[in-house]
């Protein structure tokens, strides 16, 4: 009788431990070790002189204020709190902008319900994305208001805006859409204004990888 009543205590503590152990497991095994790297924490290379970077200090987006496709100011200030997610396009493009609104739009519908996160579409050819353009164009991409902003502002401060702010090369195609030069890379921008991560916008894997590295970033803001 004495060993079936050791017997039953220690069955009672199992079970009673069984709880305890799936939430020692789960806390374990649950702890999301995916870090997304912040770049630029040591300043930026410029070989070519061509932009002011601080030396050896944590590079963030400069201030910048463009017109989005409903005429509203748009820039910095609304990224503050916010995760971004930045392409540098233009309407008239006939090789890779086509490919990257698409899988913008892609980003747009994971996101659609999520307030803090939005998308910056930014002109590389002003003049010719005007308002009315670029509102025709969100349009066509059925862009969300206030989720999906497309933006022009004047034409020296967009390029130095890329090269220098975003780090991505652009070059002005004047009035040959043929000849202008910009990157396929979606960047991704924390609500400090640092930059996370660049994504291939004409691949899916690397939007693909873009939506789930976002996902964590707003985990980690939790």
């Amino acid at each position: 009788m004495k060993m079936l009543r050791v017997i039953q205590v220690l069955v009672l503590v199992c079970v009673l431990m069984i709880p305890v152990l799936i939430i020692l497991f789960l806390r374990g095994f649950s702890t999301n070790h995916y870090e997304i790297p912040i770049l630029y924490q040591n300043g930026v290379d410029d070989p070519f002189e061509q932009c002011d970077f601080e030396d050896s200090t944590q590079h963030y987006i400069p201030d910048f204020t463009f017109t989005d496709q409903l005429g509203r100011a748009i820039g910095k200030e609304q990224m503050m709190g916010k995760i971004t997610v930045v392409d540098f396009f233009f309407t008239s493009c006939p090789s890779i902008c086509p490919v990257m609104s698409s899988e913008m739009e892609r980003v747009q519908d994971v996101f659609r319900n999520e307030d803090k996160v939005q998308i910056y579409s930014i002109s590389i050819d002003p003049e010719f994305d005007n308002t009315e353009v670029l509102s025709d164009y969100a349009n066509e991409h059925s862009a969300k208001k206030d989720k999906w902003f497309f933006l022009n502002g004047p034409v020296g401060e967009t390029y130095d805006l890329a090269r220098c702010g975003f780090i991505l090369p652009s070059i002005s195609g004047g009035a040959v859409p043929e000849d202008f030069v910009h990157s396929d890379k979606f960047v991704l921008i924390d609500e400090l204004g640092r930059i996370r991560g660049y994504y291939s916008g004409t691949k899916r894997e690397g939007v693909d990888q873009l939506i789930l590295e976002t996902k964590i970033l707003l985990h980690d803001e939790e």
